[in-house]
């Protein structure tokens, strides 16, 4: 009984990222937009892309980090993380620089779905029965 006790006293755990992991892939998605903005990156399938770094995230031990990037407008998107995934390395040195951290994560990259996600939720959201639900239930906000 007294252990059970004792173990309601621990807080839960947290569920999402520590304001540690969020500070540090904040740092981390503003540097590697400096760098992709200096445009310093010799791959092939990099030349002449604008890219967007939407988030960075880490894993708790901080060691492994994944940026989340979206090629403008779209383009190319699959050739473009490939790219990155070659140049890895040096931007990880690149992020040493930028960056102060005892230890610089390994980088991994990743296509952000986010766009094409909210693009779906808004076609939805407009088809004529969806529509048509929302104001019969009384939730149309006008838009």
């Amino acid at each position: 009984m007294a252990a059970s006790k004792a173990n309601s006293h621990r807080s839960p755990r947290p569920v999402g990222p520590s304001q540690r992991q969020l500070r540090v892939g904040e740092e981390m998605r503003h540097a590697l937009a400096q760098i992709f903005q200096r445009g310093m990156l010799r791959d092939p399938a990099l030349q002449d892309v604008t890219l967007t770094v939407t988030e960075v995230r880490l894993s708790p031990d901080l060691k492994h980090a994944t940026a989340f990037v979206m090629p403008l407008g779209g383009r190319q998107a699959a050739e473009v993380v490939a790219g990155l995934q070659r140049g890895a390395a040096y931007l990880r040195r690149e992020l040493a620089r930028a960056v102060k951290l005892r230890v610089v994560p390994t980088i991994a990259f990743a296509l952000d779905a986010s766009f094409d996600h909210a693009s779906q939720v808004e076609a939805l959201l407009h088809r004529p029965e969806v529509a048509r639900d929302l104001i019969q239930n009384g939730t149309d906000d006008g838009a």
